[in-house]
């Protein structure tokens, strides 16, 4: 990798041109050549007191900027015929330096861009195979995308039956406390459709309760049966049917 030391900080010319004109605080449109010249040429000199080598776009650009102030210190002829017409070397100049100014804009914009990505981590794709287990059943005439249809239906539901306005409070839930309490009702109930289940609409609630009934099925605690298909579904404890 290349890399590209900057004297005190200025990337070019351009860049150390910019800089004087913001510290004159004046507009690019409205810069005064001789006035721009003379801080340019003085920062040169500044540099070489210091010793510090000088690249050649530097001099460059002050042998430009001398030409230019001399071209205005010069007796104007206003009998310029139009063949001779040449471009304004201040208007190039400030073309140039506007220009400049978007890109170093734009990849300040990218720097930001680049640290807020070194941020975020991603990961390759990974095949779950490993956490597919063939052992675990439901029910012979019910499979795990019933149930997932019919979590969707039940939330499409109270969707529709919620208030407009409506306070939520907070509250911690675990899988294995909800799974406590589904046990504790289904031996007091014996059966409960799936719907009952879910007393309170928070999307905490639902989503754990949800994965205590998966979790309750997958070790074989729960009995789940369905009449007929997208008849309401019905749970009780393996055994206590």
């Amino acid at each position: 990798m290349d890399y590209k030391v900057k004297i005190n900080e200025f990337e070019g010319p351009l860049d150390l041109l910019l800089h004087l004109i913001k510290q004159a605080d004046i507009d690019i449109f409205e810069i005064n050549i001789a006035d721009i010249t003379d801080s340019y040429l003085s920062y040169i000199s500044q540099m070489e007191e210091l010793n510090l080598n000088i690249d050649s776009e530097y001099l460059v650009m002050a042998a430009d900027l001398i030409e230019m102030k001399s071209r205005e210190l010069l007796p104007q002829n206003d009998e310029v015929e139009e063949d001779d017409y040449e471009e304004d070397p201040k208007e190039a100049l400030i073309n140039r330096l506007i220009e400049y100014q978007k890109y170093k804009e734009i990849s300040q914009e990218f720097k930001k861009m680049e640290e807020d990505r070194k941020e975020l981590f991603s990961k390759d794709p990974s095949l779950l195979n490993e956490f597919h287990d063939d052992n675990v059943k439901i029910n012979d005439d019910i499979i795990l995308d019933d149930l997932i249809r019919a979590f969707m239906k039940f939330q499409e539901r109270k969707e529709f039956e919620k208030p407009l306005n409506t306070v939520v409070t907070r509250k911690e839930y675990s899988v294995g406390k909800r799974c406590d309490e589904i046990i504790t009702s289904l031996r007091k109930k014996r059966k409960m459709n799936f719907d009952d289940l879910f007393e309170i609409y928070t999307k905490e609630y639902t989503v754990v309760t949800f994965l205590a009934i998966l979790n309750l099925a997958r070790k074989g605690q729960l009995d789940i049966r369905q009449d007929r298909n997208l008849n309401t579904i019905v749970l009780s404890l393996k055994g206590e049917a």
